[in-house]
């Protein structure tokens, strides 16, 4: 067994050669970190018909009994990652871990030759998306963040008419997600077998502070700063990803985020309810905005999220459908004449009715109010389409959308978001270096 020191070194080994995709092979991927989203991006990326799964790394045994159980018996299973990745006949890796190991991972998998779909958000530090991009630009590898809705096409719809100008101008971004339930707080269950035995606590904490075993600080890790990275590592940045997406912003220039912890008070060091308000310049054909970010945990009313895209013609819904509202303008200003003397009165009013002569109604001349609304065929689902982009850039060598350089630009508010809500200060983003000042 490799100690935490050697464990935690950087992958120095030598250059790995690059794994290379047949046009008829299936692409053999490799799962790293297989809880729940891990998992189910095994099945996403299977589903699409171009992918195989040849090995799993896992610290807990559980989870390594049951990839074989889902998967088969003959699939690779190990503790250490970096036995995947020294398998010259996988081609990708998925990573699914707590986001405090999405960094090293990343790297180490481009450095031996693997393209990453690592899941949001991409860092658990701003310094490390820096070394994230470096290391895909050197590696020459493709790396995609799994926040899917930039692959979807009730996003690329909102884009569209965005871009078309249906709202009119843009001035403010409304966003939310709201939740009500254990299970949408991080309650994950905890399996009652966890012990010192069958899972590797100190390969798990890698890089966070050393401390005994505490299986809840694995199972529900999202729930601590150590391993994770709260209401705006999870959420916010999924949030972040869809409105870049649809605006071709690349971040805001100005972040302040508050909150607190209502309701659910089991041990978790990071808020329940969160809000984000952050200026945005004019940019790539946008004008200037200002978005405002919801996440609540305490939400009586059960999950929902979605956007408000408020512009000076119209208004843009966007969650399972797109919904375009306008009312239109009056073609007069109208006047507020009531106070001045009848002289004056009168001398306004003709020269307002010069400029705006009474108009006879018609038919004809009636406007289209009320709702517009587009719809996904049913049982859509994004996250195939994101893992089927993934792949099909594996196969290609074409860029994707959402690589290092989107996923820090996703990732870097939200994150400066969590050290707003802490440290109680306003912090500026540079989304052109990803750099922040506070």
């Amino acid at each position: 067994m490799p100690t935490r020191r050697h464990f935690l070194a950087s992958s120095a080994a030598a250059p790995v050669a690059l794994s290379q995709v047949k046009p008829n092979d299936k692409i053999r991927i490799a799962l790293i970190g297989a809880g729940g989203m891990g998992s189910g991006d095994v099945q996403s990326a299977l589903s699409t018909g171009q992918a195989e799964l040849a090995a799993v790394a896992d610290i807990y045994d559980g989870r390594l009994t049951r990839a074989k159980e889902i998967w088969g018996a003959q699939i690779l299973t190990t503790r250490d990652y970096r036995e995947l990745l020294a398998k010259k006949d996988i081609d990708a890796v998925i990573i699914g871990t707590p986001d405090h190991w999405h960094a090293r991972i990343a790297i180490d998998a481009m450095n031996a030759g693997k393209d990453v779909y690592v899941e949001k958000p991409m860092v658990q530090k701003v310094a490390d998306g820096h070394l994230v991009i470096d290391a895909a630009k050197k590696a020459n590898r493709i790396l995609q963040v799994g926040s899917q809705r930039v692959s979807s096409v009730i996003y690329d719809k909102a884009r569209q008419v965005l871009a078309s100008g249906a709202i009119g101008e843009l001035n403010l971004v409304e966003a939310w997600w709201d939740r009500n339930s254990a299970l949408g707080a991080w309650q994950y269950s905890i399996p009652p077998d966890a012990s010192p035995a069958n899972i590797d606590w100190d390969r798990y904490l890698g890089s966070a502070p050393k401390r005994a075993f505490e299986p809840v600080r694995l199972f529900r890790w999202r729930n601590y700063q150590d391993y994770g990275t709260g209401v705006a590592g999870d959420l916010f940045v999924h949030l972040f990803s869809g409105l870049h997406f649809i605006t071709g912003a690349h971040g805001p220039e100005r972040v302040f985020a508050t909150g607190g912890l209502r309701y659910w008070k089991d041990g978790r060091d990071v808020p329940d309810v969160m809000m984000g308000i952050y200026d945005y310049p004019a940019q790539n054909n946008m004008p200037a905005f200002n978005l405002a970010l919801r996440v609540n945990f305490v939400n009586g009313a059960g999950e929902t999220s979605g956007f408000r895209f408020v512009g000076s013609e119209g208004i843009m819904t966007v969650g399972s459908t797109v919904t375009l509202s306008k009312v239109t303008r009056e073609s007069e200003p109208g006047h507020t004449i009531g106070t001045f003397p009848k002289r004056v009165r009168e001398e306004f009013l003709k020269d307002y009715s010069g400029k705006y002569p009474p108009q006879t109604p018609t038919a004809a001349a009636m406007q289209p109010q009320g709702e517009e609304t587009f719809r996904a065929p049913r049982g859509y689902n994004d996250h195939y389409d994101h893992h089927a982009n993934f792949l099909a850039a594996v196969r290609s060598r074409k860029p994707v959308v959402e690589d290092a350089l989107f996923g820090l630009r996703a990732a870097g508010p939200a994150l400066l978001s969590n050290r707003s809500y802490f440290e109680k200060k306003t912090f500026t983003w540079n989304a052109q270096t990803c750099e922040a000042k506070g």
